[in-house]
């Protein structure tokens, strides 16, 4: 059986592993020729909060635009690629071309079948994703001249730790179910790149939830002092300790100019702040990072179990 799950899935697995090797290439250029240039032009103190600092990261975005558009897509594009052509096909394509009659009449049991394949290619996808969040973990390093954004950005919060094989996983395990639902790879394939878009922002609006928010009162700014706080929610805090959404009758006019909107909301929010209000915000610290990776790769595998168990249920039941 394994020889047999090579043979029909070496595409697969040759090009993906091809896609890493790329990728890799693509990131180790980018981090040694961004390494020369970050030591020519990082000021003093880099990396930090300064403003200099801040400047020389929009350098290097601006020097390595490609990378960053590759990277800024890959944390929904990869798992709905490993979906849609790793766990999709495998059961939908053998529905579609009727191959499954052959396949399941042979000496080797459906069960047993089904338990080499889901564990090989399960496994193999688990390893391709901690591959890729180990490559970008030491690529990240090289770009973080300002403040750091790993876990208040979920674009970078799902691409390290394992983030990456969490989702590859549940997107092979969709596409897996999926094949067995339409027994055909094309609406698979839909449901798995919907699907994982879905999860992914259902996941996010969740992810609030996993710990009681921190709470802290700003005076002076409306801006926490770590960047790298995953915000959940602000409101203003009235001289009486009273909490609002939109402070009323404060006295402090609120313009809206065209060209202006930034200025003046900086003057709107001086003026409350003269007055005696505060800025309360509600966050989640980066302190918090394994905890919230822990907590989202343990949803996703139990959702992984759960789709797969469904697979293998439709398919036992119904072999032909």
């Amino acid at each position: 059986m394994i020889w047999v799950t090579w043979r029909q899935h070496r595409a697969q697995i040759l090009v993906t592993a091809a896609f890493l090797v790329l990728l890799g290439m693509l990131l180790l250029g980018s981090a040694v020729e961004a390494s020369r240039y970050v030591a020519e032009h990082a000021p003093p103190g880099c990396p930090g909060v300064a403003v200099a600092c801040g400047d020389l990261a929009v350098a290097l975005g601006q020097r390595y635009e490609a990378v960053y558009s590759i990277f800024g897509w890959m944390p929904l594009v990869a798992p709905a690629l490993i979906g849609a052509f790793w766990g999709a096909p495998l059961l939908g394509r053998e529905y579609e071309r009727g191959t499954h009659r052959l396949a399941w009449t042979q000496s080797v049991p459906v069960g047993r079948w089904l338990a080499v394949k889901l564990s090989l290619l399960g496994g193999a996808v688990v390893a391709g994703g901690l591959l890729l969040s180990l490559m970008v973990s030491l690529w990240r390093p090289v770009f973080r001249t300002g403040a750091d954004s790993t876990f208040g950005n979920i674009g970078v919060f799902n691409m390290v730790g394992v983030g990456p094989a969490a989702w590859w996983l549940y997107a092979f395990a969709l596409g897996t179910a999926a094949g067995t639902l339409f027994r055909r790879t094309l609406p698979a394939m839909a449901l798995v790149v919907a699907g994982v878009a879905v999860s992914m922002f259902t996941l996010f609006q969740l992810s609030d939830y996993y710990a009681e928010p921190a709470r802290t009162e700003l005076s002076g700014t409306v801006l926490p002092a770590d960047p790298d706080a995953r915000l959940v929610s602000a409101a203003w805090v009235e001289p009486s300790g009273r909490e609002v959404a939109e402070p009323a009758d404060s006295g402090c006019p609120r313009r809206v100019d065209v060209g202006q909107s930034s200025k003046n909301a900086e003057a709107w929010q001086a003026c409350l702040f003269g007055k005696g209000y505060r800025y309360a915000v509600y966050y989640h610290p980066p302190s918090r990072f394994w905890r919230f990776q822990w907590t989202d790769g343990g949803i996703l595998a139990l959702a992984s179990a759960a789709l797969v168990g469904l697979a293998v249920h439709r398919t036992l039941r119904r072999p032909g």
